[in-house]
């Protein structure tokens, strides 16, 4: 029998939308007020998605303690409270949702082998959220 887990985790970031790639007007056309020089805040909720068949013993997809364990050491403890425009990963890309969804997954995606990472779901807003399910093709 397969089973889907989703667990939610919480975390606060900023970010300024900019690339390098374009003018000033351009940026300002493109991210509107996302491209405040002094960045803005987000209080993010991810959710991650885990698939596999019920452990008939202990009646679970995975054990939570590991899920939240792996995710809390190299998700939360990575992101939260931090200027995503400073860490290595958005040096060279926009650290837009989309593009910060995509990173979290493929961390989880290369860590956690306790269940199958079906997606992660980020949540910017209470309008915006942002869903990746991995893809084929290389990111960069």
């Amino acid at each position: 029998m397969k089973a889907h887990l989703t667990r939610r985790y919480r975390f606060s970031s900023s970010h300024r939308l900019h690339s390098a790639d374009m003018s000033a007007e351009e940026n300002v056309s493109t991210y509107g007020k996302c491209n405040n020089p002094h960045g803005h805040g987000h209080n993010y909720t991810l959710e991650v998605t885990v698939s596999g068949p019920v452990d008939p013993a202990t009646g679970m997809v995975c054990n939570l303690v590991d899920l939240d364990g792996f995710v809390e050491r190299e998700v939360l403890s990575r992101y939260d409270l931090q200027n995503l425009n400073t860490l290595q990963e958005f040096t060279q890309e926009v650290p837009t949702t989309e593009n910060l969804s995509v990173e979290i997954f493929e961390i989880l995606q290369r860590g956690f082998q306790k269940a199958h990472l079906e997606r992660v779901r980020l949540e910017e807003t209470m309008m915006n959220s942002f869903e990746y399910a991995g893809g084929n093709e290389p990111r960069r």
